[in-house]
């Protein structure tokens, strides 16, 4: 007998066939080739009605295998577990809305809307704090305007933008400057 509508199976029931299967062949009712062509429609399985017909000519040693019963919790009830080789970051996928233009692999801090060459080289084409104002540190910026004329202002700021380009710059939120 078979129900009115057929019922999706899962790993656990297709499992409990294979080695139900896999007895049968240990008593010597299989044949190895018969054994391999169940055990693949097995695996292939996916409603209970496409395991029947595998035990059509055999006896069944006991109940059909139970339809399992969702969980109450919302599924999934944990991330699944990701293992990358540990020189390497896990890859960035999802988009997110408090990291639009991603995230530092290193620390995981989302980056700053403002590129880290642009900065640098504001700072080294127009020495007058230019490329401070472009991160947002108006502070900066304004002290190194104010000082260009005296000569000291130039050499900071051409100083500041190798600084930018060679280290790790953050905006004026700490966040860091996009490669």
């Amino acid at each position: 007998m078979s129900t009115p509508d057929p019922v999706r199976i899962g790993n656990s029931e297709r499992e409990a066939a294979v080695r139900e299967l896999g007895e049968h062949f240990a008593e010597g009712r299989l044949d190895t080739d018969e054994y391999d062509e169940r055990v693949a429609a097995a695996y292939a399985a996916r409603t209970d009605e496409d395991l029947a017909p595998l035990f059509k000519d055999l006896p069944r040693s006991g109940a059909p295998a139970a339809v399992a019963v969702p969980p109450s919790a919302p599924y999934p009830l944990a991330p699944y577990p990701r293992s990358y080789p540990p020189a390497y970051p896990a890859p960035n996928t999802a988009y997110s809305p408090d990291a639009p233009h991603g995230r530092e692999p290193a620390t995981g801090v989302p980056y700053s809307e403002r590129q880290k060459l642009i900065a640098g080289l504001l700072q080294l084409l127009i020495p007058c704090g230019i490329g401070r104002f472009y991160t947002g540190h108006t502070g900066l910026g304004v002290a190194q305007l104010l000082l260009s004329p005296l000569g000291i202002g130039l050499v900071w700021a051409w100083i500041d933008g190798i600084v930018i380009l060679a280290g790790r710059p953050v905006d004026r939120e700490g966040r860091p400057l996009r490669p």
